[in-house]
């Protein structure tokens, strides 16, 4: 098989809120669009050209979504899907999704597309960081979805003291 070119990256945070592992969340975004079933996604979104990193990118997307500020951002979870628009040619889209601490957010201080010019509702919602919680809503993509449920334990594992 022949390489795909990357015509698209994004950075979305696996985003955690507390620190006894019982009482952890995860915050989403509960996706709600006309005529389609609601969804849950992951704070993020496409890495920019006056982005100088991947990372870059993730703290500028959760601070427009969410009006956030996040630490220990550790690398966690690629996925590679079918990608094209009608600026570029077929390709992949990598999806860069980092595990991290939530700081501070401010819901007051959203902004960007996604809050000046919706398409549909923007909810955010907290969920248990468990295999229950992940199970509850409907996080896409799937394959995140999956490798959540699967790996609770070991993406907690990823924002240790001890991990360097």
């Amino acid at each position: 098989m022949t390489e795909r070119p990357v015509v698209k990256r994004t950075a979305r945070a696996i985003l955690l809120d507390g620190d006894a592992a019982s009482e952890q969340e995860m915050i989403l975004i509960k996706r709600t669009k006309p005529g389609r079933e609601p969804y849950w996604i992951t704070p993020g979104g496409g890495v920019e050209p006056e982005d100088a990193t991947v990372v870059d990118a993730l703290h500028r997307e959760v601070d427009e979504e969410l009006g956030a500020k996040v630490s220990d951002v550790v690398p966690c979870f690629v996925d590679t899907v079918s990608h094209s628009t009608h600026h570029a040619a077929h390709g992949v889209k990598v999806q860069h999704f980092f595990v991290c601490r939530l700081q501070t957010m401010d819901l007051s201080r959203r902004h960007g597309p996604e809050v000046d010019e919706p398409c549909g509702q923007y909810e955010v919602v907290r969920i248990p960081f468990s295999r229950e919680g992940i199970a509850s809503v409907e996080v896409v993509p799937p394959s995140l979805r999956a490798y959540l449920s699967a790996n609770i334990e070991g993406v907690r594992a990823l924002l240790a003291d001890d991990l360097g």
